[in-house]
């Protein structure tokens, strides 16, 4: 294989993957999209399938607006979820922590030692 023919191979698999990614992003939009009825996410996701390259520029071009809004709210709603999740941990009482401490030591699993320094930071 010459240089040239591998370079054009990167070259074509760089913009297939690319294509890849934009065509993932579009259907995960399609389906993102709450104000988008089930009827015209089926003619988006069917109009994907025969005239793929076709019907992407169009998505990009109609919605792409759209797109940058949702996603932006999608990972709003994440970030926010998480710090639900992160702030519902660590709201562990020192009383319950103590607590499950004490059941380690008595299961033999931390030493007496590990359970003093364990209640000493639950009550600090």
């Amino acid at each position: 294989m010459e240089f040239w023919d591998f370079f054009w191979l990167m070259i074509y698999a760089f913009f297939f993957v690319a294509y890849l990614m934009v065509l993932f992003h579009i259907v995960a939009d399609i389906f993102r999209d709450k104000d988008l009825s089930g009827w015209w996410k089926a003619l988006w996701i069917i109009f994907l399938i025969f005239l793929p390259v076709l019907t992407a520029l169009v998505y990009l071009i109609a919605r792409g607006s759209g797109m940058g809004r949702r996603q932006g709210e999608a990972m709003n709603e994440a970030r926010r979820d998480t710090e639900n999740y992160i702030r519902e941990v660590a709201t562990v009482s020192p009383g319950d922590q103590i607590a499950s401490a004490r059941s380690l030591l008595d299961a033999g699993t931390i030493t007496t030692d590990e359970f003093e320094r364990l209640k000493a930071k639950a009550l600090a």
